[in-house]
């Protein structure tokens, strides 16, 4: 009877260790597809799948590949990735999600493929941004534009009351300005300090913009 125990013990060790060792293994080729794609070694990151490695592991600051590749507007990766189950809306420590990348980076196509997979276009990061903000801020008007048709309001308030049509004021772009408007964009609605977006506008030494905005305000 004893040695049946040992016996038994010895089994349950074995398999222990064996779980452990298999664990450790996941850990590794999860983190070799990690470190690749950081250094922008793609095809290390499908083999690393090919091979076993879980599409939505995460790395230190909460990035996965999705995260990475949308980030570059690697197209082609985006729709691989999603292919093996990655999660679109999976977002790193800062809340940013693929979504945010790619419009923060004005990579339109990728901004289109991720919300035909689901993407949700009004979540937000840490700051209180949404992709939207991203977008205007960055003058990536293409983007803006897919984000609007994905039913985003083209007056919505974020942190401090600024809508996009500021954010895009602020940093001087015109071509964002002007689709912004033609979609609706309300230029009479004020910030948290009261101010317009002619206004803001105006704080960047932006002249022609401003022109623009005065005109938008007094219809």
């Amino acid at each position: 009877m004893r040695k049946m125990m040992v016996l038994a013990l010895l089994w349950v060790a074995t398999l222990a260790a064996g779980v452990v060792q298999a664990a450790d293994i996941d850990v590794l080729i999860n983190l070799r597809m990690l470190n690749a794609a950081r250094d922008n070694e793609w095809d290390n990151v499908l083999k690393a799948l090919e091979e076993g490695a879980a599409v939505n592991a995460r790395n230190r600051v909460g990035d996965t590949v999705l995260n990475m590749a949308a980030r570059r507007g690697r197209l082609d990766l985006i729709e691989a990735f999603m292919a093996k189950g990655a999660d679109v809306n999976l977002e790193n420590l800062d809340l940013v999600t693929p979504v945010h990348g790619a419009a923060y980076s004005g990579h339109t196509e990728v901004v289109r493929a991720l919300l035909k997979a689901g993407a949700k276009a009004d979540r937000l990061d840490r700051q209180g941004k949404p992709p939207m903000v991203y977008a205007a801020a960055g003058g990536h008007a293409k983007s803006v534009a897919l984000l609007l048709d994905s039913g985003i309001d083209v007056n919505a308030r974020y942190e401090n009351d600024l809508t996009a049509l500021m954010w895009a004021a602020g940093y001087g772009n015109a071509e964002t300005v002007e689709l912004l408007l033609a979609r609706g964009a309300d230029a009479k609605l004020k910030d948290a300090r009261g101010l317009t977006a002619k206004e803001i506008a105006s704080m960047g030494s932006q002249p022609q913009l401003r022109a623009v905005l005065e005109q938008a305000e007094a219809k």
